[in-house]
């Protein structure tokens, strides 16, 4: 057992110059492993010192990654070949992110928001009404957006924290549709398209590509060929195929890697790595 007076002298502690005493504070978190997260948590909350808080981050993030991969790879063993186990192996990529992250909370969530639309949605038949209703609730009602200003913030690929802040990535906005539309049953699905990452609706008598990134507009596949020749690539019939749960989930930890990267946090890199070496074994 330890208390919050505890784990703030440790805290103090660890600058200490003494080599000896350091090595017996890094020793005595180890032995408290994740016990000592609640109250290392609950103390970093309380600092105003941005860089105290990082510091108090990674300790939590030491204790806690073996537990996160090891469930992780649970994920990965029980399959991420459906809507439910990408949701699933999301919210525990973003324990990442947030290691005291109860994902049932935001699950609970995403029901609660499916449970807001699905009457304008049950008596709304025509099925392009019916997308454009749930694109609108997203977009509009609930405000949720692209992150325009701080796009590469890792915040913008942890789920739970894109549902707090209203704000994402192309792909992390489309997995908050795609997780409201397996609820209430509609087909919507992710195009891994080079750079940015689009939905697509696909009905019985049409088939849509979507921008999230844009609220939610409809594009065309030659406004995507043009964005992608602007940018230097040459589009190819395989850039606009419906992604696969697990090449989802891969690209949302290459661009947590690239977002940790453009930080210069080599060892979260190292083990975001770690984590998308256990997903490509799964590929094919």
């Amino acid at each position: 057992m330890t208390s919050k007076t505890e784990i703030e002298s440790l805290l103090v502690l660890l600058d200490d110059p003494d080599p000896f005493i350091r090595e017996s504070v890094q020793s005595r978190f180890s032995e408290l492993g994740e016990n000592a997260v609640p109250l290392l948590d609950e103390y970093r909350l309380e600092l105003s010192d941005l860089e105290e808080r990082k510091r108090v981050a990674d300790i939590i993030h030491k204790l806690t990654f073996a537990t996160l991969r090891d469930d992780f790879h649970e994920v990965l063993e029980k399959g991420v070949n459906n809507r439910k186990g990408l949701e699933r192996a999301v919210f525990t990529l973003a324990r990442f992110g947030n290691p005291t992250l109860r994902i049932k909370d935001y699950q609970r969530k995403l029901d609660h928001f499916a449970e807001m639309v699905e009457p304008t949605i049950r008596y709304r038949l025509d099925e392009r009404r019916k997308m454009r209703q749930l694109i609108k609730f997203v977009f509009e009602d609930l405000n949720f957006s692209g992150d325009t200003e701080d796009y590469h913030n890792p915040a913008n690929c942890f789920l739970d924290q894109v549902i707090n802040r209203r704000r994402g990535l192309p792909i992390t906005l489309s997995l908050i549709v795609m997780f409201l539309a397996r609820r209430l049953d509609m087909p919507f699905f992710g195009v891994n398209m080079p750079i940015h990452f689009m939905l697509n609706y696909v009905g019985e008598k049409e088939e849509v590509l979507i921008d999230p990134y844009d609220n939610g507009a409809i594009v065309t596949y030659d406004q995507c060929y043009f964005f992608l020749k602007k940018n230097n690539i040459e589009p190819k019939p395989d850039h606009f195929k419906i992604a696969s749960d697990l090449e989802i989930l891969i690209r949302c930890i290459r661009n947590l890697i690239h977002s940790f990267e453009r930080q210069e946090l080599t060892a979260r890199v190292e083990d975001l790595k770690e984590l998308l070496s256990l997903a490509e074994m799964y590929e094919g």
